[in-house]
């Protein structure tokens, strides 16, 4: 699994109870999940399909620098599912998992586009 973008989690980034919000984090794995996949399919037109479980597996805390990995786990047809890891940059300490993220390819009247990607073509 590559981890390519870092965050530093800000009090702007916190919960009530003085952890990473959830919601927060969500969104920067949907952002570079998605970055991800148009990388791969080279395509800007991807959506997300679907997340599977959200593990939370630890909390992020103020001046953390948090680490999102993200790494191809199937291609099918149109579409393109990931697995992702975020955790804690100094500790290696994991603060979340997500099995599958499933990316769709879209054509420019947003359907369902066939890729004719695969793993062979991951740099």
């Amino acid at each position: 699994m590559e981890f390519r973008t870092r965050k530093w989690v800000s009090p702007g980034d916190l919960n009530p109870n003085g952890g990473l919000f959830g919601g927060r984090l969500l969104c920067w794995i949907d952002e570079e999940a998605a970055i991800y996949a148009i990388g791969v399919l080279g395509n800007r037109r991807v959506v997300t399909k679907m997340m599977s479980e959200i593990n939370f597996v630890s909390s992020g805390q103020q001046g953390d620098i948090v680490e999102l990995g993200i790494t191809a786990i199937a291609f099918g047809r149109t579409s393109l599912t990931l697995r992702c890891e975020v955790r804690n940059q100094i500790t290696r300490r994991s603060i979340l998992t997500i099995d599958r993220v499933v990316f769709v390819n879209m054509d420019e009247q947003g359907r369902p586009l066939p890729h004719g990607k695969s793993e062979r073509d991951i740099e």
